[in-house]
């Protein structure tokens, strides 16, 4: 099944074919758990490994493995440092075995990786989502380990705690010859169908004896004929550990498919051996086994999950919490019996006596007794006794607090100081609680059991292993330890016996790691960001807080621990803010689309961030709580500011209304009248319709009955963006209403405008196409052609293009567009146009000549959006007339300026995410190659040679070469004679390379300067030599330029 997962080549060197195919390990971004109250850990599931961790766990507890393991140094294994060495032999999995032991006795974390191990498997990701039978692992492992043992001390490692032999025996009745065979084993195989449990399995197996009679005879060497003889086994050899494994899964002949056994199967937990050996003289205790780990399978036979029951020989975990973890809660109760909840005392001390060490988190203490006794510290204590923390410090004699106040622990020396006779008995209680769980571990009559499910670690009773005697749930694999091995003292409860120096040292700078770790993450997690808006950079307008000068300069970012209290915020402030003076009030804000909001002010400065719920990115207004620049302003979420879209009829200069509308934003408190608008507006009185849809179709407007004007905006469920119109109820022929519903007047707009610009002639210029917000733009145009009389065949090769206010025709709408997705608003200006409309995969793009674009020289392009840069050039200089490869493209920004160029010619113009609409920029210049820059060049030079090569200049009028690096001419915005103090000459562009340094820059300008300069004054180029070392010419000047 496994094949060879775990063949490793110990006759060279180790190299990393481990690591090949393996799944990529991420990070995690917080550290580890640490381990919970057990003080175990466990082993964390890869997806598929469930088997492999309870094989590996029962390994782990098995001590005198584990140690046996341990006691095999790097001078014989090697180092897991060298083996990407070429002459370094590493035996890499007993290596990570020994380290992923040391990691479950010391790391403090929940659960181990067996990430490392399974790569010295050479598992892929595939094995290790895939699940194998934990006993075919257990073989193939020994083997593995074995194998790679070689050559050691530890070479007999599991022969010497795992072989036993059996043997075979077949006795002549006729001459009592004895012909026997005996089998090595590392572990026993036992039936379990129609078997009651083991003893009865392993009587069957090593007691019964197979009678060769009548039609089933025996050959006799020695009598050379057939006889009747008697066929029976025996363990010859046993070994210090057994490892039993149950024939669970079997097959159905008649329905042909496997199936798991799931009837009763019993096993004991100490089971003496002696019946079914060949060698029975010795005393009883040789034979005596004690079960120690228990494999359990969940599920059918074609899936299923492993977990393991294991004993804890030495004690390395704790216990205590399984067999007493129900004594507080009844001490609890007793206390709530007796009436002594009102005592926090003997209730903290209660909840403290439960936890390892009597240490925990002051913000966990407080989650315990609202568990334990169904109320909050707040509600039961907090009026009589003040807050949790400072009842804890006005107690110090009992209670001791971290420095930073985060975790509380017991005094040593406290007790519980009676004043009551009630009070005389609970210490008594504690005292009971207290001396047996320091006598707990050293009871020998009570085992220590633990269920190790992949990560998660339980304590269990003895007794609930008979819970796996059958069903789908049910023991898989037993393993027995002799009783008579014996643990020394020293072990006991020790995780660091006998592990290797160097591994401790590893574990221990591994522990300091995930403590500082730790730290910071509980900081991170136990911080919040807070913006501080301070008062005096505020002003009161238009109905909400704005700053004065800037959001920088009135906003302060504070990092804060959330479990210090509102007090130690409000001091901290007052620190950084040197220049306050008087009350400090902090406020929570919030910005509302009208502007800051302060809607709650905060009291209790007793009370942590936590306690009153300040979140991460809180906003926090700083101020005196009565006013901001003189006005004193509204707070609470009552009066939140609604920004809402007011609408009403626009009044000529005349003063007459006109047929228009105009819409504002206008900002109300939310629980201000809705009357107050016509206040606002100034309107004496008429009709307001509302609408809290962004459409304003007709059905969505609703009209505010006068009885309803005296209600509150929110009562009216208006919030921000809602829209609010205005109308005179004395003007009939404007928008009026009828019971709450819209009424179409003959000056509403619900029309188009369109334009004849198809280059025929027809009787009208323009006509209106009545139409909604979901008319389609084929029917538009089909409309509009009619309405023109125009030719039938332009109804095959026309579009309809918008027409913006400066007269601009904007890009064709696709026929299969609604208005409303085309983004076209009623009463807009459409062309209709000759040549069709794009389709959706192409392109409708606008395109110049130079950077200098001026209204009407762009032209037009239809391409499709998978071509390339380079082919969409093409087009454009053939449109153009041009030729060439001295151009490139560029993207008109949005200041209609030549943006970044079009780098990648081989890139698809979707890819770069050009858009339909967007302007193109033809620019003469050859881009540099990939990597490299241009640079313009300017010389500065006040006064002097440099007259010469200028006058040169102007005589010669020299041009912008095509295709050239530098230029000679002078570029428009350089200074004119009149400065010629101070003179600066455009040289011309350098090509150079992005890594090239500012020496490099240097030098090459220079050079371009002596050139120009010998062209100019005739000079010769060589002599420039002596002054000056010439470097060797950049590629463009190459070739005589």
């Amino acid at each position: 099944m496994f094949g060879d997962l775990f063949e490793e080549d110990y006759s060279s060197v180790s190299n990393n074919h481990y690591g090949k195919g393996k799944k990529l390990k991420t990070k995690a971004l917080e550290p580890p758990a640490p381990r919970e109250f057990t003080n175990l850990s466990g082993i964390r599931n890869q997806g598929g490994t469930c088997y492999l961790n309870s094989l590996l766990q029962t390994l782990h507890f098995t001590p005198e493995f584990r140690e046996a393991l341990f006691s095999l140094g790097p001078e014989e294994l090697g180092s897991l440092e060298d083996k990407d060495k070429p002459d370094a032999k590493v035996r890499i999995i007993p290596l990570q075995l020994q380290r992923l032991f040391a990691q479950l006795l010391l790391l403090d974390q929940e659960a181990a990786s067996t990430a490392d191990l399974t790569d010295s498997f050479g598992w892929t990701s595939d094995e290790e989502m895939r699940q194998h039978d934990v006993q075919e692992l257990n073989r193939i492992l020994f083997s593995a380990l074995e194998t790679s043992l070689v050559g050691t001390s530890g070479h007999d490692l599991i022969n010497r705690l795992y072989h036993g032999t059996i043997v075979n025996q077949i006795v002549c009745k006729e001459c009592k010859n004895v012909s026997e065979k005996q089998e090595d084993f590392l572990d026993l195989t036992v039936a379990v169908k129609n078997v009651s449990g083991l003893e009865d399995a392993l009587w069957n197996m090593y007691v019964e004896e197979e009678v060769f009679d009548c039609d089933n005879l025996y050959r006799c060497g020695h009598c050379d004929r057939l006889v009747k003889a008697a066929k029976s086994a025996k363990l010859r050899k046993l070994p210090p550990f057994l490892t039993i494994s149950l024939l669970r899964f079997n097959f159905d002949f008649v329905k042909c498919e496997r199936y798991k056994e799931t009837s009763c199967y019993t096993f004991p937990l100490r089971i003496n051996l002696k019946p079914f050996c060949e060698q029975s003289e010795l005393d009883d205790l040789e034979y005596m086994y004690d079960l120690f780990s228990v494999i359990i399978h969940k599920g059918g036979c074609y899936g299923g999950h492993y977990h393991v029951y294991i004993k804890d020989v030495d004690h390395l975990g704790n216990w205590q919490f399984q067999e007493d973890k129900s004594k507080p809660d009844v001490n609890l109760e007793d206390i709530q019996n007796k009436e002594e909840i009102d005592d926090p005392l003997m209730i903290l001390k209660a909840i403290l006596l439960q936890e390892e060490s009597n240490l925990i988190p002051v913000d966990q203490l407080g989650q315990k007794l609202l568990k334990k006794i169904g109320i909050s510290w707040n509600k039961k204590y907090r009026k009589q006794y003040g807050p949790l923390r400072k009842f804890l410090q006005l107690h110090s004699q009992i209670f001791l607090l971290s420095s930073d106040e985060s975790t509380v622990r017991l005094l040593k020396d406290s007790s519980v100081q009676a004043e009551s006779d009630i009070q005389r008995n609970d210490q008594q209680l504690f005292k009971t609680l207290t001396s047996e769980s320091s006598r707990l571990n050293d009871r020998p009559s009570c085992p220590h059991w633990f269920d190790i499910n992949d990560s998660r670690v339980q304590p269990i009773k003895e007794k609930d292993i008979e819970q796996q005697f059958q069903g789908k749930e049910s023991a898989y694999m037993l393993f027995y330890r002799k009783s008579q091995l014996q643990r020394p003292p020293e072990a006991r409860a020790n995780p660091r016996y006998k592990v290797p120096c160097h591994l401790l040292s590893e574990m221990d700078a591994a522990n300091i790691e995930l403590q500082i770790k730790r730290a910071e993450c509980d900081s991170t997690n136990n911080t919040v960001e807070l913006h501080l808006h301070l008062g005096p950079y505020y002003q009161f307008l238009n109905g909400a807080l704005h700053p004065v000068v800037s959001q920088t300069e009135s906003m302060w970012d504070l990092t804060f621990d959330k479990r210090k209290t509102l007090g130690d915020l409000r001091q901290s402030i007052f620190q950084l803010l040197e220049f306050w003076e008087g009350d400090m009030v902090l406020s929570v804000a919030k910005f509302v689309p009208a502007g800051l909001h302060v809607c709650q002010t905060l009291n209790g400065d007793d009370l942590t961030l936590c306690e009153i719920e300040i979140t991460d990115g809180e906003d926090i207004f700083v101020w005196n709580g009565v006013e901001v620049g003189g006005i004193q302003i509204p707070t609470g979420s009552d009066c939140e500011p609604l920004l809402l879209n007011v609408l009403h009829v626009a009044t000529s200069s005349e003063g007459e209304e006109c047929q228009q509308f105009i819409e504002s934003p206008h900002v109300f408190p939310s629980n201000a009248e809705i009357g107050t608008v016509f206040t606002a507006l100034a309107v004496p009185e008429g009709v307001i319709l509302i609408n809290n849809t962004e459409s304003r179709d007709e059905e969505n407007w609703t009209t505010i009955p006068k009885e309803d004007l005296k209600k509150t905006f929110r009562e009216q469920g208006l919030r921000n963006g809602s829209s609010v119109l205005i109308q005179g109820s004395h003007d009939g022929n404007s928008l009026l209403t009828k019971q709450g519903k819209w009424i179409n007047t003959v000056n509403e707009i619900n029309w188009l405008q369109v334009k004849n610009l198809s280059q025929l002639e027809s009787e009208e210029e323009q006509v209106k196409i009545s139409a909604t917000l979901n008319t389609v733009v084929f029917d538009i145009r089909i409309k509009a052609i009619k309405e023109f009389k125009l030719l039938k065949e332009l109804a095959e090769n026309s579009c309809l293009r918008p027409i913006d206010k400066n007269g601009k025709l904007l890009c064709p709408v696709p026929d299969s567009y609604t208005l409303k997705e085309a983004g076209l608003k009623m009463g807009s200006s459409l062309g209709l146009c000759p040549g069709k409309a794009p389709t959706s995969s192409q392109l409708f793009l606008f395109f110049a000549l130079g950077s200098d674009v001026h209204p009407g020289t762009e032209m037009e392009i239809t391409v499709e959006e998978t071509v390339s840069v380079r082919t969409c050039l093409k087009i454009m200089l053939d449109k153009c007339g041009l030729t060439g490869d001295t151009w490139h493209l560029r993207k008109m920004n949005w200041c209609f300026e030549a943006g970044e160029p079009l780098c990648e010619e081989d890139a698809k113009l979707n890819e770069l995410m050009i858009c339909s609409g967007d302007t193109l920029l033809l620019i003469e210049g050859k881009l540099p190659p990939l990597g490299f820059l241009t640079v313009p060049i300017w010389w500065y030079q006040p006064r002097g040679p440099l007259h010469h090569w200028k006058d040169h200049q102007d005589q010669t009028n020299c041009t912008l070469s095509q295709g050239g690096v530098w230029k000679a001419s002078s570029t428009p915005g350089a200074p004119s004679d009149a400065h010629a103090e101070v003179s600066l000459w455009y040289l011309g562009d350098l090509e150079i390379s992005e890594d090239a340094t500012l020496g490099e820059l240097k030098s090459q300008s220079v050079l371009i300067w002596h050139v120009l300069y010998a062209m100019f004054s005739g000079h010769d180029l060589a002599l420039l030599g002596v002054f000056h070392p010439i470097p060797s010419l950049p590629p463009s000047l190459d070739g005589g330029k």
